[in-house]
């Protein structure tokens, strides 16, 4: 009996965070990387890139876009 796997996007939900991860995750904002986006390529859903964000102090708020209703 095959167990099944996690899907590419949550793989590491319930894993606690390393360094290399922050450190990716500190460049894709910096790139203006939507959270979805970030949380495909760190295997995490979305709420833990934002949560993450949050308390690491880093805006994920995409610079090259103008703000919703402007």
């Amino acid at each position: 009996m095959r167990t099944m796997e996690l899907p590419q996007s949550i793989r590491n939900a319930a894993e606690p965070w390393t360094a290399k991860e922050l450190s990716i995750l500190k460049k894709l904002a910096a790139d203006n990387l939507p959270p979805s986006v970030i949380g495909m390529r760190l295997g995490r859903p979305e709420r833990a890139i934002l949560s993450k964000a949050i308390q690491v102090g880093i805006t994920l708020t995409p610079l090259n876009r103008p703000p919703y209703g402007a």
